[in-house]
């Protein structure tokens, strides 16, 4: 049923398309009827795939997979590393079984096996034919043009620099709203190998996880074309219609060389994310720790998190959470921002009991899973520098304001979600 805190949610899409209309380059080419559309389309999408009783078999196949894969990525794991896996077998006394969740031992290796099975998959045409199908998809009801509707596509399967690889031969001819659109749909999306990385990190902590984690994968890329048609609007005679050649697609030899190569694909995927989170967790800690030195502010010490959860109050508010709430919602928004989504889903996952409601934390999912944080931005850099080096000052000029609407665009779905109402979830 229809209640307060659904039109609280309302008010918080307004709100995000508002704050990007304020900082649009033309705000006179507001898209309405894109921004209609996509917020129909997000809404309709989880509707369906969370009311219908077949869609809700598919997830329930999908948190089934998520598991099996978790379990079959242990056992890998534990031939290689033995007991420090966290397995059955400890040598020692074990006083705490929390403990042996290590993130480098269950999370990290996941990553490895997606990204193995989706290069698999992509040899085997099956990735390919949902990339096609999803490309034709943004073409024909969001009036992108054939190679950046297949960028956007292939960036919710594959990531944010790993999409437009496939149209890599098209990126000088973009036009700047094109390119800036990619930016911002690469940050407002996550790429497969993450997918089960955080459903099992919220595994047994939101009802449901790993079909929510899919679901918003899947509906943050219309809210990311949204956003970034507002921020920078598109240029209606610049972008002609223009064919695609899908021979140009990333190919593998055998399926053999497709295992190998997803492989050490997914192994520096696993080295950047533990890196990153090691030196950002460091230099959080080092601030944290100067902080420290001033006097408590409200009877506690001040803080990078207590900071951030000031700020992002309001928007988590906005969003559909109750206010009592918001300091807390806001806080992971700002470690999502911070900190990468990674450390900010973990810390979703160690609230304690009655810290938030499980509508907060299904809508925290939402928010949370998108790649709209400080890192990304020297990701993205490094990325198109290489695939389009011609274009590296452009990017560099249009990555921060990619950065606000890849981060808003995920708060938007969340807000979508959260003016559903909340039985649909329980289901």
């Amino acid at each position: 049923m229809f209640q307060l805190q659904n039109a609280q949610s309302l008010l918080g899409i307004v709100a995000i398309c508002a704050l990007c209309w304020l900082a649009s380059e033309r705000r006179s080419r507001f898209p309405w009827r894109l921004a209609l559309g996509a917020v129909a389309a997000q809404a309709a999408l989880v509707a369906i795939l969370f009311g219908a009783p077949a869609a809700r078999g598919v997830l329930a196949g999908a948190g089934a997979a998520v598991d099996g894969l978790a379990g079959a990525t242990s056992a890998g794991v534990a031939f290689v590393f033995g007991f420090l896996a966290g397995g059955p077998g400890q040598p020692y006394d074990v006083r705490n079984p929390g403990a042996l969740f290590v993130f480098a031992f269950h999370v990290l290796p996941v990553i490895l096996v997606i990204c193995a099975l989706s290069a698999l998959l992509w040899h085997w045409r099956v990735l390919k034919w949902l990339t096609e199908a999803f490309g034709l998809l943004f073409q024909k009801t969001m009036g992108l043009r054939g190679p950046p509707a297949l960028a956007t596509a292939a960036t919710i399967f594959m990531g944010q620099v790993e999409g437009p690889i496939f149209i890599r031969s098209y990126l000088p001819m973009l036009t700047r709203s094109e390119l800036f659109l990619l930016l911002t749909v690469g940050m407002s999306c996550v790429s497969g190998s993450t997918v089960v990385a955080y459903a099992l990190i919220l595994k047994g902590v939101v009802p449901g996880a790993a079909a929510h984690v899919l679901t918003a994968s899947l509906i943050s890329a219309p809210a990311g074309v949204l956003l970034a048609r507002i921020l920078v609007p598109r240029e209606p005679a610049a972008e002609t219609p223009q064919a695609f050649n899908a021979g140009s697609l990333k190919t593998y030899e055998s399926s053999i060389d497709a295992l190998m190569r997803g492989t050490s694909d997914g192994l520096q995927i696993a080295l950047s994310v533990g890196a990153t989170l090691i030196v950002f967790v460091a230099l959080i800690a080092m601030v944290d720790g100067l902080l420290g030195l001033a006097p408590p502010l409200g009877g506690a010490p001040l803080s990078v998190e207590r900071g951030l959860g000031v700020i992002f109050s309001p928007l988590a508010w906005a969003m559909g959470i109750p206010w009592r709430e918001a300091p807390t919602a806001g806080a992971l928004l700002g470690v999502k921002l911070v900190l990468t989504e990674f450390t900010a889903f973990a810390n979703l996952a160690h609230l304690p009991p009655g810290a938030v409601s499980d509508r907060t934390r299904v809508i925290m999912t939402y928010a949370l899973c998108g790649f709209g944080n400080i890192a990304s931005v020297g990701i993205n850099v490094a990325g198109y520098s290489v695939l389009v080096p011609e274009r590296r000052t452009e990017v560099m000029g249009m990555v921060w304001k990619a950065l606000m609407g890849g981060f808003l665009a995920t708060c938007m779905t969340a807000a979508v979600v959260g003016a559903l109402p909340s039985a649909l979830y329980a289901r």
